[in-house]
C-alpha cells in the first residue's frame, strides 16, 4: 500500500515485539477535531492514540508507527501486541427534535443518509465510506503480511470472551460493551469476506 500519509510527530515506548492483533475503531467526530485533540491534550504528550486513521475521503494517516505501543486500550497486559486502526466516523446519533439533522455526542449537526439499527441504547448510526473500507481492506492486508497476523476477523461487534487471544482483526466492541465501535454500519460481512479471501484461495 503506497498512499499513507505520515502525520505529525507523536511517538510513545517503542516496542518491537510481536504484534498479534489490529483492532478497528472510530473518531466519534469529525478527523480534523480528533487529529487537534491529539496534538494537544496534556501537553502534546497525549499516549493514547491510534496507530492509522481512515478519513471518509479515504485518505489513510500514519499517526504512530505500528513498532510503538499505543495506550489505546489502556492495558499493559496485552496493549505491546495491538495495532490500531480508527475510521473518521460520527457513530452513534440522536435525532434533533423538530427537525430532519441529527446530532453526534458533542452536538456536531448530521445531515446525510443514516444507518437505523436498535444496539447498546442507540437506534441511528453514521455509515461508513465505500472508500473508507476499500483502503481499510488494503490497510489491513498490508499490516496483516508485515507482521505475520493471521488474516482473519471475528466479523461481528458484540462482546467476544478471550477476545485478547484472538490473532487477526476485531473491533473494539468486542473488548466491552461500553463501547460501540465498530458501530452496526459497518458492513461487516463483506469486509470478512475481503479480508480472509486471499487466505482461503491459498488453502
Amino acid at each position: 500500500m503506497d498512499e499513507v500519509i505520515v502525520y505529525g510527530k507523536f511517538k510513545t515506548q517503542k516496542k518491537l515485539k510481536e504484534k498479534r492483533q489490529i483492532v478497528l475503531c472510530h473518531t466519534s467526530r469529525e478527523a480534523s477535531e480528533y487529529l487537534t485533540s491529539l496534538k494537544f491534550r496534556m501537553g502534546g504528550n497525549y499516549t493514547k492514540l491510534p496507530h492509522y486513521l481512515i478519513t471518509r475521503e479515504g485518505r489513510v494517516l500514519e499517526i504512530l508507527s505500528p513498532n510503538y505501543t499505543s495506550d489505546f486500550l489502556i492495558n499493559d497486559r496485552i496493549k505491546k501486541n495491538h495495532i490500531i486502526v480508527c475510521f473518521e466516523n460520527y457513530g452513534w446519533l440522536n435525532k434533533k427534535p423538530l427537525s430532519e439533522h441529527y446530532l453526534n455526542w458533542i452536538g456536531n449537526i448530521y445531515k446525510d443518509n443514516v444507518y437505523e439499527k436498535k444496539w447498546r441504547d442507540y437506534f441511528f448510526w453514521q455509515p461508513y465510506t465505500d472508500v473508507q473500507i476499500e483502503k481499510s481492506v488494503e490497510l489491513c492486508k498490508m499490516l496483516c503480511e508485515k507482521f505475520s497476523i493471521p488474516n482473519k476477523f471475528v466479523g461481528h461487534n458484540t462482546k467476544f470472551d478471550g477476545i485478547e487471544n484472538f490473532k487477526g482483526i476485531v473491533s473494539r466492541s468486542n473488548y466491552d460493551q461500553r463501547f460501540t465501535d465498530l458501530s452496526p454500519a459497518f458492513p461487516f460481512t463483506s469486509f470478512k469476506k475481503q479480508i480472509e479471501d486471499e487466505q482461503l484461495s491459498e488453502q
